[in-house]
């Protein structure tokens, strides 16, 4: 198994960019994080005084990873984790979820905003048994991905893919699943993957709410039918209940399984 590996010093990287709001700043400051600026809250109020209830798929979507990543962990036996697309953190990380339970676990975090850059100290925190990385690089690259994460995983037993709400970042659609099947042909049998994303045709408030956000000068995220979200799981073995709302899957005892536009699944590569 690799050691583990640290961040170096970052250089010559990108100045964050305040004037413009940035999706995972939003999703933070929706998640009642403190890691936004004024113009992401801006744009957040604007988004939720059309659709309030993208504050639900928020943290719908965190509850989601929680409950995903204790499967994998518990019921799985995955010690292993590539999270693409992990945006900043907030409370629930995977890799606290997943070392929380199993100590020994790996994490990898990827991701290629500047501002999640200058929080890498932050997200490399682990127990002693484990280890955590992050990996500056463009979900579009995945061969840089797993080049990079090769340090840090061994990437000959199985790994536990994350692709949570990034994939709507990647318009053309075949792009978007070409990506899936790199990584996925990468890593062995009995590797998850475990994706969610924004849901089109189930809430046309939403979508209204979603147009405009991509007309505001941020980076456009592109919703997707739930069959397209489906078809990401080609060839693999979906875990129960399949694709369906993220509020439903496998929901906590007495917890609200409202109906929202945002659907996921977990599936295992046979």
């Amino acid at each position: 198994m690799p050691e583990p590996v640290t961040t170096p010093e970052p250089t010559d990287h990108p100045e964050i960019d305040t004037s413009v709001p940035h999706s995972a700043r939003i999703w933070n400051y929706w998640l009642g994080g403190t890691d936004n600026y004024p113009v992401d809250q801006a744009a957040g109020d604007a988004y939720t005084a059309v659709f309030p209830g993208i504050v639900t798929i928020a943290r719908g979507s965190r509850a989601f990873l929680r409950r995903t990543i204790t499967y994998l962990v518990s019921e799985a036996g995955i010690r292993q984790f590539l999270d693409v697309g992990t945006g900043l953190p907030t409370a629930q990380n995977t890799h606290e979820v997943a070392q929380g339970i199993a100590p020994d676990a790996r994490i990898v975090h990827v991701d290629n905003d500047p501002m999640v850059l200058a929080h890498a100290r932050a997200l490399l925190t682990s127990t002693p048994e484990g280890a955590t990385a992050y990996i500056e690089a463009d979900a579009t690259d995945p061969d840089r991905i797993l080049a990079a994460s090769a340090e840090t995983l061994d990437l000959g037993r199985p790994v536990a893919l994350i692709l949570s709400n990034i994939l709507g970042h990647v318009a053309d659609h075949e792009q978007a699943r070409s990506i899936v099947t790199r990584l996925m042909g990468a890593l062995p049998p009995g590797s998850h993957l475990c994706l969610n994303d924004g849901s089109l045709g189930v809430d046309p408030v939403f979508e209204q709410a979603q147009d405009a956000y991509n007309n505001s000068g941020a980076v456009p995220y592109v919703l997707r039918t739930v069959g397209d979200i489906t078809r990401f799981f080609d060839g693999l073995e979906l875990v129960d209940p399949g694709v369906v709302p993220v509020t439903r899957w496998r929901p906590d005892p007495g917890s609200p399984t409202p109906e929202v536009a945002e659907h996921g699944g977990l599936a295992r590569k046979p």
